[in-house]
């Protein structure tokens, strides 16, 4: 039997009621993991061999831009930076090369010197703080920020390097500051302005009157400027500020594998991957998410909490009878976008997993037969009645020992 409309299962509040978002058709995705995210102060910088796969998988995903490091900091970054503009021409990937930079000529030269070694072109992230909290703790002044900001755009422009202008700490910028900056930026010839939210200090609110701000001053300028948001999560609030971002008029987005980075991090990029398809802004296969999170993970040393939403271990596993006994069902009609959607906000086979039953002290009949199938294993009243009675005394989901225990319990020497 066919699953109906979905329409006529899920009734859809975002689309019906007082507010109403106005999505654009596509937004593009810039990936921070192998630079902002290895600013953790817990990671590990990976081997170069462990980077180049990221990359591939960031690819496969159809990312469109990575930051791949920060050349200017010194010869280690350097020589990745190079290896993996290499991979990228060596392998013809779409995906842009981007690099972090500081105003000053000594990070941006040797991005240039990359481009002429390898080819491949870079995009310059050239970045100074805004704020009047930064100003104040810097010692700076709006003239000193406005300078630096030309004379570097100027100087990247000048090397043939595509330049994006990134204000940092820009959710506490005041409008007159940012109007002088962003005009000086866009006259010197950056082609992207990126507003970030350094500290994850701002709410969603906040996020969509900034770049709506910028949005309008691009458009009284009469130029063609990309508006990139980056956030981080400080308040938890990094997914929602994103996707307020986008609403504004932010034409590309930046995140991190397992949302890592500096302090607490950055916006998961797992999370925007699977929330942009969802809501069609994006048509990406996803099925390599795991593992590309199971990758950085590795790479970088940092555990993924079994909580984590989308590629956590207990993402789409449940030991909960009333949930368990719905999935089943689903299952048991063959229709596996139901089951993978009952009791879940992400379809499983989005990312390439399924709905998982474990059995456990909540747990009913249902989970323990579907348990039992699974593993071909004998599935007899007096069996169900065992396993389900070990789960009731305990405090935690059985492992597959406790259950061949239980069954062990009640089955005669011949059936053994």
């Amino acid at each position: 039997m066919a699953i109906p409309d979905e329409s006529r299962l899920i009734f859809d509040w975002s689309s019906s009621g007082e507010r109403q978002a106005r999505w654009p058709d596509h937004v593009m995705l810039h990936d921070e993991t192998l630079r902002d995210g290895l600013q953790s102060p817990s990671v590990v910088d990976p081997p170069v061999e462990a980077k180049v796969e990221i990359l591939h998988l960031m690819e496969s995903f159809g990312i469109d831009s990575a930051d791949i490091g920060l050349p200017g900091a010194g010869q280690r970054q350097r020589d990745a930076v190079v290896r993996l503009c290499r991979e990228i021409d060596s392998a013809r990937m779409r995906i842009r090369a981007t690099c972090a930079a500081r105003t000053l000529a000594v990070d941006i030269q040797p991005m240039a010197d990359i481009v002429q070694l390898t080819g491949v072109p870079i995009e310059a992230m050239i970045f100074i703080g805004s704020s009047p909290i930064r100003q104040y703790a810097e010692e700076w002044d709006l003239e000193f920020i406005l300078k630096q900001s030309r004379e570097a755009i100027a100087f990247a422009v000048r090397q043939g390097l595509e330049v994006t202008y990134v204000t940092e700490d820009t959710v506490r910028s005041s409008p007159e500051d940012l109007r002088v900056l962003l005009t000086a930026a866009i006259e010197e010839g950056a082609t992207r302005v990126c507003l970030c939210d350094t500290c994850g200090a701002v709410v969603p609110d906040g996020a969509y009157n900034l770049v709506a701000f910028v949005r309008e001053l691009i458009a009284s300028l009469g130029v063609d400027v990309g508006i990139d948001w980056h956030g981080h999560r400080d308040r938890g609030l990094d997914l929602a500020n994103s996707l307020a971002a986008i609403e504004g008029g932010a034409s590309r987005v930046h995140g991190t594998a397992l949302g890592i980075g500096e302090r607490v991090g950055n916006t998961p990029m797992e999370q925007l991957l699977v929330n942009l398809k969802l809501m069609k802004m994006r048509e990406d296969d996803l099925t390599q998410l795991p593992r590309y999170a199971a990758a950085v993970s590795e790479a970088t040393a940092v555990p993924i909490a079994v909580n984590t939403a989308i590629v956590g271990r207990d993402a789409f596993r449940t030991a909960t009878g009333v949930h368990a006994a719905a999935v089943v069902k689903a299952h048991k009609r063959g229709q596996e976008l139901l089951a993978n959607s009952v009791y879940s906000g992400v379809p499983a086979h989005l990312i390439g997993r399924r709905q998982e039953i474990e059995i456990g002290p909540m747990s009913g009949n249902s989970n323990v037969v579907w348990y039992l199938a699974e593993r071909a294993l004998p599935g007899t009243p007096e069996v169900i009645r065992a396993v389900l009675a070990a789960a009731k005394v305990s405090n935690r989901v059985l492992t597959e020992q406790d259950v061949l225990d239980a069954i062990a319990r009640v089955q005669t020497p011949a059936e053994v």
